[in-house]
């Protein structure tokens, strides 16, 4: 490119002389200049496609020479990880806890709020208790998809999927597809895995609106936008194999979901991420634990539809963006849900079906601080509202709980190193009928493997 270029100013030269009658010497010079130029240009031209027919003769004679039975040269190409399905990635992350609280957990409940009798929405048990501990394997399947399974290992030595997903790496245009069963996209905490939470349990409005967290058998397509401002789309369709779902047996989809997230820099200090979304699931015949008038246990079964918004904000604080000794997370979550069908109350007892609507809502604000290195404190407050749900005839047989449940948490944690944390949290919890439910609990996490990052 350099002779090119020179090539082309000596010919402005020449054109800008061409007016005179007779060349001068100088005109002269620049032309045996412009001569040897070229000539030198075109060798160099020359050698360098010599070479490149040298190395495309050494590049084919093993071909060439290769008996009739070797596979195909695109077989014997070197693969590369992704190709190969190579680079599989191991996690193990280890929890477990000692708990100390001042009303059994075995009869925790939270008033105003029918939940399958199965929910895991209690503090957990007492005493020294193992919590629960994720196996992940996820690697690169080929270049258009790789694949993330999650075991979860429950204290009572049970075992559960949490996750099993492809998805898609070469979509393009900003899509990305994911297939099989995960964690559902919406709101901010439900996408994560519990030992990121900042927390040791969910919030009341997870447990109560969500029993806990969302994830589900299904499809999601996800859409990042190709702006400056970070913006993205997610839908999805699923079983609704859980609450606030029923696994309703149908050929359809029993859940559907839409999310849209957006965010970015304020300055060098500071970052945000707010969104809004919906859940739409399908129940049928869905037990549900309750309590008669006459403070008997219940099971009653809604078949309906349940709507959830949730609108979600985090803002993030780092002097000039360096979160390594301070930081500050401000992070909050409101939900408001409308479950409507039908309620057959006390469905071992009378019996008795009739109309049902509930119209509840809920939310949390916390505050996360790292005041220095490796070490954080958090303060959590939390709200219900169980509002008053029609009940039509059956509103002689289910009791509805008076006042409002409400939760306050205060966290300090150590992080010797990112692969290990000890945590310390008090709550003042008055989310069930009767007196102050106060709760200590000091836990431990502990990585090991290689971990995917997290999420803002």
């Amino acid at each position: 490119m350099e002779y090119a270029s020179r090539l082309a100013g000596f010919a402005l030269c020449l054109a800008a002389g061409s007016a005179a009658a007779q060349p001068t010497p100088e005109t002269q010079a620049l032309r045996r200049e412009v001569e040897a130029l070229r000539a030198d240009y075109e060798a160099r031209i020359r050698a360098l496609e010599e070479r490149l027919k040298k190395a495309e003769a050494a590049v084919a004679a093993p071909a060439a020479a290769a008996p009739a039975s070797a596979p195909p040269a695109v077989a014997a190409a070197p693969a590369s990880p992704a190709a190969a399905g190579s680079g599989l990635q191991t996690s193990l992350i280890l929890t477990g806890q000692y708990q100390r609280t001042s009303r059994d957990p075995a009869g925790y409940r939270i008033r105003g709020f029918q939940l399958p009798p199965d929910a895991e929405v209690g503090p957990g048990p007492r005493g020294f208790s193992l919590g629960e501990s994720e196996l992940t394997l996820s690697a690169n399947i080929d270049p258009s998809f790789r694949g993330v399974a999650t075991v979860a290992f429950a204290p009572e030595d049970g075992v559960s999927v949490e996750e099993a997903f492809f998805e898609t790496t070469s979509l393009g245009r900003g899509f990305t597809l994911k297939g099989g069963r995960f964690l559902s996209g919406i709101g901010y905490l439900n996408s994560q895995h519990r030992h990121v939470w900042d927390f040791a349990d969910a919030p009341l409005a997870y447990r109560a609106m969500l029993g806990g967290q969302v994830n589900d058998d299904g499809v999601q397509l996800t859409w990042l936008a190709p702006t400056d401002r970070f913006l993205e789309l997610r839908a999805e369709a699923g079983r609704g194999r859980s609450f606030p779902g029923g696994d309703s047996s149908g050929n359809g989809a029993g859940r559907f979901s839409l999310a849209a997230h957006t965010g970015g820099d304020i300055g060098e200090s500071h970052s945000w991420r707010a969104g809004l979304s919906f859940l739409r699931a399908r129940a049928a015949d869905q037990g549900l634990a309750a309590v008669d008038t006459a403070g008997n246990d219940i099971v009653n079964a809604f078949t309906g539809n349940t709507r959830v918004w949730i609108a979600d904000a985090v803002w993030r604080w780092a002097p000039e963006g360096n979160a390594t000794r301070r930081n500050f997370k401000l992070q909050a979550e409101y939900l408001h849900s409308t479950r409507d069908g039908e309620l057959t109350a006390d469905t071992t007892g009378v019996a008795s079906t009739d109309r049902y609507r509930a119209v509840q809502s809920g939310g949390y604000l916390q505050g996360v601080y790292q005041f220095m290195p490796r070490w954080r404190f958090g303060l959590r407050t939390e709200w219900l509202r169980p509002g008053s749900p029609f009940l039509g005839a059956n509103a002689g047989l289910v009791a509805t709980d008076e006042g409002r449940p409400r939760k306050n948490s205060l966290m300090l944690e150590h992080n010797p190193s990112e692969f290990s944390r000890i945590r310390l949290q008090l709550a003042r919890d008055q989310s069930r009928p009767g007196p102050v439910d106060w709760q200590w609990l000091l836990q431990y996490q502990m990585s090991l493997g290689a971990h995917g990052a997290h999420g803002f």
